[in-house]
């Protein structure tokens, strides 16, 4: 099981969770090319170690272990591994 970045990252892209990541798993970063052509960030599913770190330094409280996503916000658990599915 992954965490997920919900919708309250939508517009804020804080990069708290980024600077905690143990495994940079996520993205995109400020230093990557399409960071200001995506309105939020994204935890890549395969790459995610369930850390729990990107929970406790998100100040939108964005971010969620896939089994306590609120079922309104249950399609970003596929939109964050959409992402990386083209990279």
């Amino acid at each position: 099981m992954a965490y997920v970045i919900a919708e309250p990252c939508i517009g804020t892209k804080d990069n708290s969770c980024v600077e905690v990541c143990p495994v940079d798993c996520i993205h995109p970063t400020p230093d990557e090319p399409d960071y200001d052509k995506v309105e939020m960030l994204f935890i890549d599913p395969d790459e995610c170690i369930d850390c729990d770190a990107c929970v406790e330094a998100c100040p939108v409280d964005a971010c969620f272990a896939e089994d306590q996503l609120p079922e309104e916000w249950a399609s970003f658990a596929e939109r964050n591994a959409a992402y990386f599915a083209g990279r």
